[in-house]
C-alpha cells in the first residue's frame, strides 16, 4: 500500500492527455490589485505575502458545490479571502477593520471591478512556455474547472485558449469536481483512457480526489510545501510538470 511518503507513481512517458485546473495552475489572482485594496482599508501586505498566504490557505480550503449559483460563488470567493486574512494576522500582519466588514469590502470591490474575470488575471510565470511545451510534445490539453461560466472568457483574454484543446466549465456541464462526471467529460474530449491521462491542480478535495474517482493520474501543485503528508505527487508549477513530460520521452 503507498503510504504518503510513498505516493503513486506517474507514468509520464505514456501520458497523452494533460487535464488543468485554470485558478493557481494557469492563472493566478491579481495579487498587486488585492494588495491595493487591502492597502486602501488599512491592511498594510504587499502581492508577495499575499501569493504566500493564499497559498497556505489552501489546504483549509473546502470548495462549496453550487459555482453556477451567483450567490454560492460570491460565498466561495469569501471563503477565500478569510482563509488568505487569517493566514496574513498569522504572519504578523495587523488590521483594525473587522473580518467580516473587511470581506464584505473586499467582496464588492472585486464585483465592481469586473468579478471573477477581473480576479482571475494574472497568467502565472512560465505557463505560456509550459502549454507550447506540452503541446511540442505531442499532448492533448483540456481544461477542467470550477467555474461560473466565464472559464473560457478568462481563458482568451489572458491569451492562453490557443495553446488548449478544449476547456470544460462546470457551470456549462452541470457538474463540478469532484463529481467523477466532469473528468469523464474531459475523457471524451479528448478520446484518452484514464491510464494516460494526467490532471494538474492546486486542491487536494477537488483535484485529485476528483481526477482519481475515474482513474485518472493526479499532481497537486504545492509551490511553497504547505500541503504536508498528502499521497500524491506534489510539484511546484506548471513548468515543472511539463520537465517531467519531457524528460520521460526523452528516456
Amino acid at each position: 500500500m503507498n503510504s504518503p511518503a510513498d505516493p503513486p507513481t506517474i507514468p509520464y512517458e505514456d501520458i497523452e492527455t494533460v487535464t488543468l485546473d485554470i485558478g493557481n495552475t494557469l492563472v493566478s489572482m491579481d495579487f498587486d490589485w488585492i494588495a491595493a485594496q487591502c492597502h486602501s482599508r488599512g491592511v498594510l501586505c504587499d502581492a508577495e505575502l499575499l501569493r504566500r498566504a493564499e497559498s497556505a490557505a489552501r489546504p483549509s480550503f473546502r470548495p462549496e458545490s453550487g459555482m453556477d449559483d451567483e450567490h454560492v460563488a460570491q460565498r466561495v470567493f469569501e471563503a477565500y479571502l478569510q482563509g488568505i486574512l487569517l493566514q496574513l494576522r498569522t504572519m504578523g500582519v495587523q488590521y483594525s477593520t473587522s473580518e467580516p466588514e473587511l470581506i464584505r469590502e473586499l467582496t464588492l470591490a472585486m464585483q465592481a471591478a469586473g468579478g471573477t474575470r477581473r480576479l482571475w488575471s494574472s497568467v502565472m510565470p512560465g505557463v505560456p512556455e509550459a502549454l507550447a511545451g506540452m503541446r511540442a510534445l505531442g499532448l492533448r490539453l483540456i481544461v477542467v474547472s470550477n467555474s461560473d461560466g466565464t472559464a473560457e472568457a478568462i481563458l482568451s483574454h489572458v491569451g492562453l485558449r490557443g495553446y488548449l484543446d478544449g476547456v470544460i466549465d462546470s457551470c456549462q456541464v452541470g457538474f463540478e469536481k469532484p463529481d467523477p462526471r466532469i473528468f469523464q467529460q474531459a475523457l471524451k474530449l479528448a478520446g484518452s483512457p484514464p491510464e494516460r491521462t494526467l490532471h494538474v491542480g492546486d486542491l487536494y478535495a477537488a483535484d485529485v480526489v476528483g481526477a482519481r474517482s475515474v482513474g485518472i493520474h493526479a499532481i497537486l501543485l504545492d509551490p511553497f510545501g504547505d500541503w504536508g503528508d498528502v499521497d500524491c505527487v506534489r510539484l511546484p508549477d506548471l513548468p515543472s510538470v511539463q520537465r517531467k513530460l519531457a524528460a520521460a520521452q526523452r528516456t
